[in-house]
């Protein structure tokens, strides 16, 4: 488990093909430090498990599952990512909670610079049903804030230390970036669905037969 607050923007050393996908080897920089082998750290989002440690660099095994799902297959050498070790249950929870599950990947249709940065993106329907205005949304492992929301496209604004500390200050239009909705709304929509199945939806009669007075 994450909280969207990144923590270091590594530097890909090498990204190669694999029998089972593809392995990636990062400078993990001040994340390195009290990493053991098996940890978790997110990726741009994308949670990895260490395969390899030597110094401050460590090698990730990404499968093709991950790999269909994320960018992570479009990484090279010289690429720079987000990088997030796994929450400690005391640390603070400066974000929100973020699994590590990509759930899908959407693509920058604008960057507007100004007295802020606003990006909007297009996303595949399925992710935009899942979110809500306001709600939280992690991109490329950077916990946001939703500022605009409709099917299929949805918009965030930046403060200036996300753009410096992140690599989202970089993208431009027709970038791809890696996308997991809100964890708690999707337990809510899946037991409203289950639930509430019919052509009536969750009804109050229904909430009283589930015990709900």
């Amino acid at each position: 488990m994450f909280t969207g607050i990144i923590r270091h923007v590594g530097l890909v050393r090498d990204a190669s093909g694999t029998a089972a996908g593809a392995r990636l080897r990062i400078d993990l920089g001040p994340c390195a430090e009290g990493l053991n082998l098996g940890d978790s750290v997110a990726v741009n989002g994308a949670c990895l498990t260490v395969a390899a440690l030597a110094g401050g660099e460590g090698e990730f095994d990404v499968v093709t599952e991950t790999l269909s799902r994320t960018t992570l297959g479009q990484l090279r050498a010289g690429a720079k990512v987000n990088l997030e070790t796994a929450l400690r249950l005391s640390d603070a929870l400066d974000g929100h909670l973020v699994q590590g599950h990509v759930d899908g990947i959407a693509q920058v249709r604008a960057v507007r610079r100004g007295r802020e940065c606003v990006i909007e993106l297009d996303a595949p329907r399925e992710l935009s049903d899942w979110m809500v205005p306001k709600g939280s949304v992690a991109i490329d492992g950077v916990s946001l804030t939703l500022a605009s929301l409709a099917d299929g496209r949805f918009g965030v604004a930046l403060i200036p230390t996300t753009l410096d500390e992140t690599t989202l200050g970089g993208l431009a239009v027709g970038d791809k970036v890696n996308i997991e909705t809100d964890v708690i709304g999707k337990y809510v929509r899946r037991c409203l669905r289950q639930y509430g199945a019919g052509s009536e939806g969750l009804t109050i009669d229904k909430l009283a037969d589930m015990g709900f007075q």
